[in-house]
């Protein structure tokens, strides 16, 4: 299974590009892939093909009206471990003995 954490956005259209991003949380959402939404990007988990392909929709997507974009991505592949969004977090918790803001 694959952490994917990926955050893309046009550079040609100002500051506010929120309007964007929501067309990517759209794609996301709506691809049943898991993920969770961050301030600075997205985490998808799921097999390579699964978590790529969504990539690619959002990029897409945005290329259809954006000329210039920007998509950064960090990969953590972890062979037969799955509901490692929350697992990760948890040992995190544990170790500490508290919750954290997530």
């Amino acid at each position: 299974m694959v952490l994917l954490e990926f955050s893309m956005s046009p550079l040609d259209k100002g500051e506010s590009v929120s309007e964007y991003v929501s067309r990517s949380l759209k794609i996301i959402s709506e691809s049943g892939v898991d993920y969770r939404l961050n301030p600075m990007g997205t985490v998808l988990e799921g097999e390579w093909d699964e978590v790529m392909d969504v990539v690619k929709l959002c990029y897409e997507k945005m290329s259809s009206d954006c000329k210039r974009i920007t998509c950064g991505i960090k990969i953590d592949y972890r062979e037969g471990k799955s509901g490692r969004l929350e697992s990760k977090m948890a040992s995190v918790e544990k170790r500490l003995g508290k919750k954290l803001k997530t």
